[in-house]
């Protein structure tokens, strides 16, 4: 088979015929590829340095809630320990007057009995022991704690203790007739009952 010589390129040989600029010719190295541009690049940002800025301040934002949650909580504690101190010192006060006025109870009883003996012989000393006892009684009731020695009154078994029961027809069944110790205070303040004699039926 005859073959036949190859022809050259006429466009490279023939000065008259031209070449597109860069038809035919392989891209240099040197040269940067074509192709659009990064988004990143074309916003004149990178990756990294774009979300440096929002991601400090989120973080900064995060850290003063966190604060100011443990703040108010830190508040609402110390307003809870405030009021358990100041109920708990309200009832140490309560203990300590009950304490004092039970202390004076003694006393009262002592002044009782001596004015029930020297009812007969009325004297100074008689007048002075009864001024003794009324300013006794008048602390007590000052501190919280009132005096209870009527009789005539309806029996009230949270403040009048029975000691004895007796007939009389002039006071109406369950009436106190006779007071043989009086009460102090009342109902969670008290510190004791008044100890009576009360009319039964007959």
């Amino acid at each position: 088979m005859a073959t036949h010589p190859q022809e050259p390129d006429r466009a490279a040989s023939d000065p008259g015929v031209r070449i597109p600029e860069g038809a035919g010719r392989p891209p240099r190295g040197d040269l940067p590829q074509g192709g659009p541009p990064r988004s990143e690049e074309a916003n004149g940002e990178t990756g990294p340095d774009a979300a440096g800025p929002a991601s400090a301040e989120d973080e900064y934002t995060t850290a003063i809630r966190e604060l100011e949650d443990r703040w108010r909580r830190a508040l609402a504690d110390l307003d809870n320990l405030r009021k358990r101190h100041a109920r708990e010192l309200e009832r140490e006060r309560a203990v300590e007057r009950s304490r004092t006025a039970a202390a004076f109870l003694p006393v009262l009883d002592n002044l009782e009995l001596a004015l029930t003996h020297a009812g007969a012989e009325p004297g100074p000393i008689v007048a002075g022991i009864r001024a003794v006892r009324d300013q006794a009684v008048n602390v007590l009731e000052l501190l919280g704690y009132p005096r209870h020695a009527e009789t005539g009154v309806a029996f009230d078994p949270a403040r009048h203790e029975v000691v004895g029961v007796v007939q009389d027809s002039d006071a109406p069944p369950g009436t106190v007739v006779e007071v043989l110790r009086p009460g102090y205070g009342d109902g969670e303040r008290q510190l004791r009952p008044a100890a009576v004699t009360v009319a039964k039926r007959e």
